[in-house]
């Protein structure tokens, strides 16, 4: 059990250091692309070694319902500053869909009820954020992968992309607006859901009502909340800073693996 806490241990490390490298020195990189380029190949080797080590069906350490923490810090966003999220959440989200297009055969509007009669998977998970804490919670929704088969996946998708209804930066491009981004590998894992319940009730706004992502092996940064679109892409080349997401664009890692 201590070289699995201690391989655990250095990964995390690994991923806060090189976030740290990154962030530190975010004008250098704009300045010398031999630097920012040195930095993506080693990203790549990350991903690369760890899935290699560990398999692509590797599954993240579950816990029993004894563990789970009691409390659960709220990261990111606490709610939404928008008139359109404000006037879902007053309707309990009865009028919100979730909207799943892109690289698609058949593009979807699914409710929060249609989800709920999707079959569910529940995990207790270990949540590490990138800010250093950790914390256990109990999770439910409907996997990933099961939706990306019912849209039927155009064969040039290579990329999940989460549209989210928090903006964290007030801008005219839409820069500040939060989203994410995994490759297939990790949206068809059986443990990457789109979870609507913690703890066995409803997700609370804090933690991302009506619906978040849970993609078990790789940092806090990584599990959008407040989902409202899925976008299926070949490339990120046409988002924003064309790095996969919202702190990518700023300096942290694409691939937060622990």
């Amino acid at each position: 059990m201590s070289h699995l806490l201690t391989r655990r241990r250095f990964l995390i490390g690994s991923a806060l250091g090189a976030s740290a490298l990154t962030l530190s020195g975010c004008d250098l990189l704009e300045q010398n692309t031999d630097v920012a380029a040195v930095i993506r190949s080693a990203e790549t080797l990350t991903m690369k070694a760890q899935r290699l080590l560990q398999g692509r069906d590797a599954l993240a350490r579950e816990f029993a319902e004894s563990d789970i923490s009691p409390s659960f810090r709220v990261n990111g966003t606490s709610a939404p500053d928008s008139e359109e999220y404000a006037a879902f959440a007053d309707g309990k989200f009865a009028t919100w869909r979730l909207k799943i297009d892109g690289l698609v055969d058949r593009p979807q509007e699914l409710s929060l009820a249609d989800l709920k009669k999707l079959p569910a998977r529940t995990q207790i998970t270990r949540h590490d954020c990138v800010e250093g804490w950790s914390a256990i919670g109990k999770w439910t929704g409907v996997p990933l992968g099961i939706l990306l088969s019912s849209v039927s996946l155009k064969p040039t998708a290579r990329y999940a992309v989460f549209h989210c209804a928090d903006e964290l930066e007030k801008t005219l491009d839409g820069s500040g607006r939060y989203y994410e981004s995994i490759d297939l590998i990790d949206a068809c894992h059986p443990q990457t859901i789109l979870a609507y319940q913690m703890n066995g009730q409803d997700l609370s706004i804090g933690h991302g009502a009506p619906l978040r992502l849970r993609v078990e092996r790789q940092l806090g940064y990584k599990q959008a909340k407040y989902i409202m679109r899925i976008e299926l892409v070949e490339s990120f080349a046409s988002f924003w800073g064309g790095n996969g997401g919202y702190w990518e664009d700023r300096g942290y890692e694409w691939y937060a693996g622990i």
